[in-house]
C-alpha cells in the first residue's frame, strides 16, 4: 500500500490528515510538497472546483472535481492543467482538501462529513 492509499484509509475512517503531496499537476493550487489538510467528505455535497482525494482506475489522486454526474452518483477527476483522470463513484471519494499551507479552501467547511463515531 502506498502513501496515498494509507492516507485515504485514515480519512475513510474519519480522520483529518495533513501531508505533503509531490508533483506539479495541481500548480498553482497546490505546489509540490506544500502541506495540505484533507478531511472526510460527504460526496453528495462536493462541487466542480473542489479538490478531493479519490481513487480513479486503481490510482489515488488529490485532484479537482471537473464534472458531476448526480444521476449516477459519480464525479470526474482532473488535474489543474485540464487533463481528466477519469470518472469515479461517490464511494471512492474519500476526502476533501480543506486547507493548503494552513490557508482554508473557500466553501468546503459545509462539505466535511461528520466523524465516524468510535465504538
Amino acid at each position: 500500500m502506498g502513501m496515498m492509499d494509507s492516507i485515504a484509509a485514515k480519512v475513510a475512517q474519519g480522520a483529518t490528515v495533513e501531508f505533503r503531496p509531490r508533483g506539479a499537476s495541481m500548480v498553482p493550487l497546490i505546489r509540490s510538497r506544500q502541506l495540505v489538510t484533507v478531511a472526510p467528505v460527504d460526496p453528495a455535497r462536493i462541487a466542480v472546483g473542489d479538490i478531493v482525494l479519490a481513487r480513479v482506475a486503481g490510482k489515488m489522486y488529490l485532484h479537482l472535481v471537473s464534472a458531476l454526474d448526480l444521476a449516477r452518483s459519480r464525479v470526474q477527476i482532473s488535474n489543474n492543467r485540464g487533463r481528466a483522470s477519469g470518472w469515479t463513484s461517490h464511494t471512492r471519494v474519500y476526502g476533501i482538501c480543506v486547507a493548503v499551507e494552513g490557508t482554508p479552501r473557500p466553501g468546503v467547511a459545509a462539505k466535511v462529513r461528520d466523524p465516524v463515531p468510535r465504538t
